[in-house]
């Protein structure tokens, strides 16, 4: 079993700047986005910051990022650094969320000006 959310992605996808570890477990997806649904905001910002260290980086598939970010936002709507953080990464990867990302930056200019 992986003690961390960051070891079962880092398990699942690999990473760009570690060797994936060596696991007897047998992996389906399907585990993982349970296990990323129902983490706790650190744990998913943990494993952002550890596999996708400069945002555009990183083996983790691009909807399981999306995902992250947004059980992220969910779990703290008021932080302005994040909204920023998660339309970056929307913005790199799009233009399918670029509206999304527009939101995003309207929000947190919302909150800061607030």
């Amino acid at each position: 079993m992986h003690s961390t959310l960051t070891e079962h992605a880092r398990c699942l996808y690999g990473d760009e700047y570690r060797p994936t570890p060596k696991c007897a477990k047998e992996h389906a997806e399907f585990y993982f986005v349970e296990e990323l649904t129902f983490a706790d905001a650190d744990a998913i910002l943990a494993m952002l910051r550890e596999l996708c260290p400069h945002l555009v980086d990183g083996c983790l598939p691009v909807w399981g990022r999306n995902l992250a970010y947004r059980l992220v936002l969910l779990q703290r709507p008021d932080e302005p650094a994040l909204l920023r953080e998660a339309a970056q990464s929307l913005w790199a990867h799009g233009p399918d969320w670029d509206d999304i990302a527009v939101d995003l930056e309207r929000r947190a200019d919302l909150l800061e000006s607030a």
